[in-house]
């Protein structure tokens, strides 16, 4: 089966490339993300395009860029999305895969939205323990840094950390282990579903609209 994953290009992203690959019936075809035109950085995790093209390189797979306006009302959001996945169609692409882990509106909302498509919906991640699938990706070779932080349930301090063991321990009880609520995003720059590590360099830190975010540039 011909798959396309939705790529935010964080950490639930890589894990799940992983987790498909491991299936020998699936063959990873594309990775679809949004990118903020007005920035030209992914959606959210607002990582610069250049990373998110060195990312999908040292992966091995084509990336096919769904570009949306800042701020992007939610009906432009699903225009553009209907637009790129009817693409991703039209190229024999089967099914498409997300990273979701156990948020039930997200996966309505998902599911929903690609009602009618033809296309096969995926979760690979579904239902695992955040808690052990954060130290399986850490474990097994995932490495990351969180570029978003949302400061009214995590310290702004956290942005632009590693996502390894000491960040765990240091995360409060309140805040999901890998960040499913919101808590954090991330960008994965190395792990088994890369040929090769992405090169990355600090940058600054900022706080826009509410959020935290912890730069990175091309190393």
């Amino acid at each position: 089966m011909r798959v396309a994953l939705a790529w935010s290009s964080g950490k639930d992203s890589a894990w799940t490339l992983h987790a498909l690959r491991s299936d020998p019936s699936l063959t990873v075809v594309g990775l679809l993300t949004t990118v903020s035109a007005a920035h030209d950085r992914v959606a959210m995790h607002a990582v610069r395009r250049l990373l998110l093209e060195a990312q999908a390189e040292a992966a091995g797979v084509p990336l096919r860029v769904a570009e949306i306006p800042s701020p992007c009302p939610n009906e432009t959001y699903e225009a553009v999305m209907a637009e790129a996945v009817a693409a991703l169609k039209a190229d024999g692409v089967e099914a498409i895969a997300f990273g979701d882990l156990f948020l039930e509106d997200v996966r309505r909302y998902r599911e929903r939205q690609m009602s009618g498509t033809g296309l096969e919906l995926l979760f690979p991640l579904w239902g695992r323990s955040t808690r052990d699938l954060a130290l399986e990706m850490i474990e097994g070779g995932l490495r990351a840094h969180l570029t978003c932080v949302d400061p009214r349930v995590l310290s702004a301090s956290f942005a632009g950390r590693a996502f390894d063991a000491s960040l765990l321990r240091d995360l409060p009880a309140t805040v999901d282990p890998c960040g499913e609520n919101g808590e954090f995003h991330t960008f994965a720059w190395a792990g088994p579903m890369f040929g090769r590590s992405v090169g990355i360099a600090p940058g600054e830190v900022v706080e826009r609209d509410g959020f935290v975010f912890a730069d990175l540039l091309p190393a």
